[in-house]
């Protein structure tokens, strides 16, 4: 990742002319397509944003942690969310979550250091009928044990650290 002062802010501009009068409903689109670039939102593109629209950057902040959606530091390229509501714990949830903490070496809320694997508990999938339920990306794998959560990451990281999905 390049360091918020060496980050090319040609994208901020190209998200700013695709809404262009930016409006304030304009917000959450413009951060999603501004996440989208970047992987996460950097301080000097929200910073840009609201030079670009003429709005206040705390309108922009705003909505950014007002949402679990956007992310102000930066993201794995894979997001883990782990279902902790009630049906997945009382199947084991919290021992397939204690296998994903120790095999990607992080807790809740962290990210690897390869920037591969980014884990997040959730409060429910709404799989209620896979649980154990965890999701990666947009894909649902439900019905874990803690062994084929680990399996399910090592196939994702793939043996030359390359993702698979």
């Amino acid at each position: 990742m390049p360091s918020d002062s060496s980050l090319d802010l040609t994208a901020v501009a190209e998200v700013v002319a695709a809404h262009t009068p930016f409006r304030e409903a304009d917000i959450i689109s413009a951060l999603q397509d501004v996440q989208d670039r970047y992987g996460y939102l950097p301080r000097a593109a929200m910073d840009e944003l609201a030079r670009l629209s003429g709005l206040p950057v705390a309108k922009f902040y705003g909505v950014a942690t007002f949402y679990a959606q956007f992310y102000l530091e930066p993201h794995g390229k894979h997001t883990v969310r782990v279902c902790r509501g009630t049906a997945c714990h009382v199947r084991n949830a919290p021992k397939v979550m204690d296998a994903v903490v120790r095999h990607l070496g992080v807790e809740d809320g962290e990210t690897t250091s390869d920037m591969l694997f980014s884990l997040e508990t959730v409060a429910c999938l709404g799989t209620c009928f896979l649980s154990p339920v965890m999701l990666i990306g947009n894909q649902y794998f439900g019905k874990l044990t803690p062994d084929r959560a680990v399996k399910i990451l090592q196939t994702i990281a793939g043996d030359d650290g390359k993702s698979k999905i």
